[in-house]
């Protein structure tokens, strides 16, 4: 299982527009990606894909988070996923 840690850039964190922007990035990727707080068990991630998962996280700006994949494609789906998120999506 691939796995990355990224840190949420948005000033809001991941508020509505930002969680609706990474959401939809997760979903055209060609497989499953949960995101988690560290050092939570893989087990109970959630489905990155989801914008109600990602704003029940309740990630602020500056937190951490761990993006999971597994399958073919998935280093690539998380680097770019990662982007997506270390980038302020408030300011665009």
């Amino acid at each position: 299982m691939a796995e990355r840690t990224a840190t949420v850039a948005s000033r809001e964190g991941l508020h509505a527009r930002p969680a609706a922007i990474f959401a939809e990035a997760a979903g055209e990727a060609d497989v499953d990606v949960t995101i988690a707080r560290p050092g939570e068990p893989a087990d109970e991630a959630m489905d990155a894909a989801s914008i109600l998962s990602l704003m029940s996280l309740g990630a602020g700006h500056g937190d951490q988070v761990v993006l999971r994949a597994e399958g073919e494609g998935a280093d690539d789906a998380l680097d770019r996923l990662v982007k997506v998120l270390e980038t302020d999506l408030d300011a665009e």
